[in-house]
């Protein structure tokens, strides 16, 4: 089983304290995520992530089709990092790494994904023309909406 690995780094103009404040806050991920996910989340017990946290959702990711996905958040070291990693879902493994470094220009975020598929040997071939394109596409969403959330002089709401 390939375990395929993504990350991407952006710097946002702001310091370490607003971005772990607005990522740890699982209500905003619906900001970042694209609408045609049609991204819900279906459970929602605290304003802010702690380790054991589970995270139910809904998702459409292929053909618009339903699918559950829940999460758990495995660990937090506020405002360094804090790890994702599905329980059950569309993935047969996923650890999703958030990590959060000051820097001199704001804070950099470090998305660090690692993922596997169902399917065996056909998997290679479904990750090289759908799954990864697809995530491609949807981190780059979030880095656009990343940018239009913390421009300079716009207040978070």
């Amino acid at each position: 089983m390939p375990v395929y690995r993504l990350e991407y780094t952006q710097i946002l103009p702001v310091e370490i304290s607003r971005a772990w404040d607005f990522f740890s806050s699982p209500e905003n991920l619906c900001q970042i995520t694209p609408d045609w996910l049609c991204f819900e989340i279906k459970n929602l017990e605290s304003d802010a992530i702690y380790p054991g946290m589970i995270i139910q959702y809904t998702i459409r990711a292929v053909a618009g089709i339903p699918m559950s996905w829940t999460t758990e958040i495995t660990q937090v070291r506020k405002p360094v990092f804090f790890v994702d990693e599905q329980r059950l879902g569309p993935y047969r493994f996923w650890h999703h790494q958030h990590i959060f470094q000051e820097t001199d220009l704001g804070t950099q975020v470090i998305d660090l994904v690692h993922y596997a598929l169902y399917l065996g040997w056909p998997a290679a071939l479904l990750n090289h023309l759908l799954v990864r394109p697809r995530l491609e596409k949807i981190f780059a969403y979030r880095k656009k909406a990343l940018e239009d959330i913390f421009r300079p002089g716009v207040q978070m709401t």
